[in-house]
């Protein structure tokens, strides 16, 4: 049963320079204790429509559907929505040394979001904080917990927003970057981390990210978002095997892999991102696309729409499956 379905989401935000389209029509759903990545470059609207989920928007102008759990969220009551947050919905938060208050310590922090949803004493909230520490890995969690976030090390730090996201069991997980600037080996330790503690609540996870490499094995879908809009979804087996957008081609294409010789280097996306004031006309991706000639001029003035292409796998192109395939399967996949 879904218990995520975001449906035509759309956040805008009004600026002095023009109408900031983060998010134009973004469409998915999640099941409970299925995992989903979505995953972009930086500027593509993963974050803000996580935190449209969330109810963590004050300027913007929000359209479109959010149902949680047969709950629809787009225009609750704020302080309905802020319940929920912490109880049924949580968020790991990308930078947790700027999300962590750095004047408390880390138990204070753990028990003040435990007692909000929970009446309970504070020595019973502590207590429940330090076996969150020690479920998540922190050595030492008695001492650690009157430690203030300056004092753990990065890695540190993520396992304890991990532990305060986790501190009320929600049901919806959401990661936003969750190992970035972590050492490889953190980084493996977190994705295990958020692998074994969904398996233990059964939460649905979303977990948002510029590398597809971090949701390879973790996620179960996987949603490549471009431009404020999804280009392309699927089962992640479909994506990484069977790829149907350029974009994605790209992505793949700049990531480096260990299970087969490269001879050559990384292949980039060549240009920059669009600005989401001014997005291009047609296909937001067309002025980066090396394929877009083939479809003539299509590309240039014409928005195309998720389509599928079987098994649950949606992609917004305008060239043909067997242009799709032919690119995929002759210049593309043998220089991977």
């Amino acid at each position: 049963m879904t218990f995520l379905d975001v449906r035509d989401l759309r956040v805008h935000f009004p600026t002095d320079d023009g109408l900031v389209r983060s998010v134009d029509g973004l469409s998915y759903r999640l099941e409970r204790g299925k995992t989903l990545g979505i995953v972009g470059e930086s500027g593509s609207g993963k974050s803000v429509s996580s935190l449209a989920v969330l109810g963590l928007h004050k300027r913007a102008r929000i359209s479109g559907e959010i149902w949680l759990d047969g709950e629809e969220l787009v225009g609750a009551d704020e302080e309905h929505v802020r319940g929920l947050r912490g109880k049924k919905m949580a968020m790991i938060f990308q930078d947790p040394l700027s999300a962590m208050h750095p004047y408390y310590t880390v138990g204070q922090q753990i028990v003040e979001a435990y007692r909000i949803h929970h009446r309970v004493s504070k020595a019973v909230a502590r207590k429940h904080a330090i076996e969150m520490l020690d479920r998540v890995g922190i050595p030492q969690p008695n001492s650690r917990v009157d430690d203030y976030p300056h004092q753990f090390s990065g890695g540190m730090r993520q396992r304890a927003m991990i532990a305060m996201a986790l501190s009320c069991d929600p049901e919806l997980l959401i990661a936003d970057e969750p190992t970035t600037a972590l050492d490889v080996t953190v980084q493996a330790q977190i994705l295990d981390l958020i692998r074994d503690l969904q398996r233990e609540f059964g939460s649905a996870v979303v977990i948002i990210t510029h590398d597809l490499g971090v949701v390879a094995e973790l996620a179960d879908d996987i949603l490549v978002m471009y431009g404020g809009r999804c280009v392309e979804n699927g089962p992640s087996t479909e994506i990484f095997d069977n790829p149907q957008h350029p974009y994605t081609w790209g992505l793949l294409g700049s990531m480096p892999r260990l299970d087969r010789e490269r001879s050559d280097r990384l292949m980039p996306i060549k240009g920059t991102p669009p600005s989401l004031i001014n997005v291009p006309s047609g296909c937001a991706f067309h002025p980066r696309c090396a394929y877009a000639e083939l479809v003539g001029g299509a590309c240039g003035y014409e928005v195309p729409q998720l389509r599928e292409v079987g098994g649950g796998h949606q992609v917004a192109c305008h060239l043909s499956q067997e242009q799709r395939h032919r690119v995929w399967h002759t210049e593309i996949e043998p220089n991977l």
